[in-house]
């Protein structure tokens, strides 16, 4: 439970900043894009309300010009009810937007904090989190295994010699 936040939908990677003074130094590896999954085995009978403090989750963001929690509703497969699929991005809502959200959050008179997750607990019968590096393709996961590769070749043994 303690990844359940609001979810930020914008992807940034870092760039690198290089002096202008110094030597020229390798290409800095490009930072992959993260992104955690909540898997979440519902209470019996509680998915319609787990869905909808949800959707009051996406109140208080949309209150912080933030967008609404992704989510993903199970139709055929595994034992689950929702998965969250949320982004990192290290956003932090500036001080205006958290007052918004904090405002909002009060006038639906919400929980916040550890009252926060003992509330939502009483909805969920299991959760999972993972967090994961994508999107991205299979070229270029692999092109940098590839590159690790060839940066670091095996050693030869001397063992026996």
């Amino acid at each position: 439970m303690k990844h359940l936040t609001l979810a930020i939908a914008v992807l940034a990677l870092p760039a690198v900043p290089v002096a202008a003074q110094e030597a020229p130094k390798p290409a800095a590896q490009e930072a992959w894009p993260e992104a955690w999954f909540e898997i979440f085995k519902l209470a019996p009978g509680k998915q319609e309300e787990f869905i909808r403090r949800i959707a009051q989750a996406d109140e208080v963001a949309a209150a912080g010009g933030q967008p609404p929690i992704q989510l993903f509703f199970h139709e055929n497969g595994a034992d689950f009810d929702v998965i969250i699929f949320k982004p990192v991005t290290g956003f932090k809502p500036t001080p205006a937007q958290q007052a918004a959200m904090d405002a909002k959050r009060k006038e639906l008179g919400l929980p916040s904090g550890p009252a926060y997750f003992v509330n939502i607990r009483e909805l969920i019968a299991e959760h999972t989190d993972s967090k994961t590096y994508g999107p991205l393709s299979a070229a270029k996961w692999l092109a940098r295994l590839d590159k690790w590769r060839a940066e670091n070749p095996p050693r030869k043994s001397t063992m026996g010699k």
